[in-house]
């Protein structure tokens, strides 16, 4: 059985990738490729890909690193400034000049979160048509009716919603606006972050019913897991995030879990090999 891990950061303190002057409060820790490869290594994850992590905003330098230093191991994600008009041309730079093949949006889901309804979106969302790569969700439910009004418009552009947009198993309302993306074929979730989401500890079981629906709605064929390493290490190892789906959620056929696995995120990502 093929692991690929759709979602992780990387990060490192070196003045060869500088922070950004806003952010004042940097990681102080590394948390590298190479560190990420020992955690592969260990439990076998065959390939990941590699999600640009916020603190070093739109400069997705480190990541474009890692990705043509191991490029049978890792694939990219980047992202791109929501607020600027160039911001279509960027992310034709990141894609053609340095390979990556998809592109994170965060729209939070308070006001602040309304460029999301602006005039910029359509570009982005055409121009991540026209490079033929995936567009990366992070939001929460709230936001999922202004990405359906996107996705009617833009019906050839495959979407991955992450974390199952953070919506939570006793959110009856939020976890049915999620639902309800299903009817656009080109809609994928990650069944991650079950450990953010739950009020128990490992193997979070209070958030396996709301997984079971995502499966049943979706199919395997458009779901995914993933490890939100660093981020997960607040409650959970990177073991047990693969162990919960891969041992613990039974209700997956062998077939439907090679495609939570891996097959699924290879129909979105290629790698170096």
């Amino acid at each position: 059985m093929r692991i690929i891990d759709p979602h992780v950061h990387i990060w490192i303190n070196d003045p060869k990738f500088p922070w950004p002057a806003e952010n004042t409060s940097p990681p102080t820790d590394n948390r590298t490729a190479e560190m990420l490869l020992d955690h592969m290594n260990r439990y076998g994850v065959e390939k990941t890909v590699l999600v640009q992590v916020i603190h070093y905003r739109w400069d997705n330098s480190y990541t474009a690193h890692a990705m043509k230093t191991y490029p049978d191991r890792f694939t990219g994600v980047c992202r791109i400034n929501p607020h600027d008009p160039a911001a279509p041309d960027h992310l034709s730079q990141w894609v053609e000049e340095h390979g990556f093949q998809g592109v994170r949006l965060s729209p939070g889901a308070d006001p602040s979160g309304d460029w999301f309804k602006g005039p910029l979106m359509p570009f982005v969302f055409q121009r991540a048509t026209d490079l033929k790569i995936p567009l990366l969700l992070l939001t929460q439910p709230g936001r999922l009716p202004d990405l359906s009004r996107l996705l009617d418009r833009f019906p050839d552009l495959d979407v991955c919603v992450d974390h199952m947009a953070d919506a939570h198993p006793d959110d009856a309302e939020g976890v049915q606006k999620l639902l309800d993306l299903a009817r656009y074929p080109r809609v994928f979730v990650k069944i991650s972050h079950t450990w953010s989401i739950s009020k128990q500890e490992y193997p979070w079981r209070d958030t396996h019913d709301m997984v079971h629906r995502v499966y049943d709605t979706f199919g395997a064929d458009r779901i995914m897991w993933g490890t939100d390493w660093p981020v997960c290490l607040g409650r959970a190892v990177y073991g047990q995030t693969l162990a919960v789906v891969r041992d613990e959620m039974t209700f997956f056929s062998k077939d439907d879990l090679e495609w939570v696995l891996g097959k699924t995120a290879l129909r979105l990502w290629k790698f170096g090999d």
